[in-house]
């Protein structure tokens, strides 16, 4: 499974980098603003930091302006993922992009049909939400287990899932245990992924049994 890092923020980063944990970047509207940066700088200094794909979002919602657009950020890095949003007009548009090389992902997807169509359009990736489904009662984890459970049944769709919205370590498991191929999240979950309160009961015993000895 591959770990990719849900900012804009260089530092964290370039933590995750050091951790191993930064095999791409995704980005959104929301994480650019909270930045302080444009998109392009973001890019731009991101691409400096790893070697992995980096998700660039589109903000036009009509096939050519998400051409325009998508046409643009490749220009930034080669490294640019056109992030899409899973529209009629989203998936005209990354069928064009894929066509000329440019890989794609189709965001905000929230139903296995989203996922077949997305798929079908030749996106590179798809986006399917996990914690924004919980928010409204319904299974965020079920919606990925099906993506998978379609893509394993038609080899023929080329797609990586990238779980998205992931909120907390038992998400990450979880789609670990799907086979989901990435999961995309903030520097502070995959943190908690290291957390146990028996390791740190471990630590302090052993560092009691330490000081004793050097007595």
């Amino acid at each position: 499974m591959k770990f990719f890092i849900d900012s804009a923020d260089v530092n964290e980063i370039r933590e995750a980098k050091d951790l191993g944990i930064a095999d791409g970047v995704t980005t959104n509207p929301t994480l650019i603003a909270k930045s302080g940066k444009d998109l392009k700088e973001v890019v731009e200094q991101v691409s400096a930091e790893i070697d992995g794909p980096i998700f660039a979002e589109v903000i036009s919602l009509d096939e050519q302006g998400i051409l325009k657009e998508g046409y643009e950020m490749a220009k930034w890095s080669d490294q640019v993922v056109v992030k899409i949003p899973a529209t009629i007009e989203g998936l005209k548009a990354a069928r064009k992009l894929e066509a000329d090389g440019i890989r794609t992902g189709i965001t905000l997807i929230f139903s296995p049909s989203q996922a077949l169509l997305a798929a079908k359009s030749g996106a590179s990736y798809v986006i399917p939400f996990v914690g924004r489904l919980d928010d409204v009662s319904s299974d965020g984890l079920e919606l990925v287990s099906q993506v998978v459970d379609i893509f394993v049944n038609y080899p023929e769709l080329e797609s990586e899932v990238l779980a998205a919205s992931v909120r907390h370590p038992m998400h990450i498991l979880d789609c670990a245990l799907m086979g989901v191929d990435i999961v995309t999240a903030p520097l502070s979950v995959y943190k908690q992924l290291i957390k146990h309160p028996l390791t740190d009961a471990g630590i302090e015993r052993f560092l009691k049994d330490w000081e004793k000895v050097k007595k």
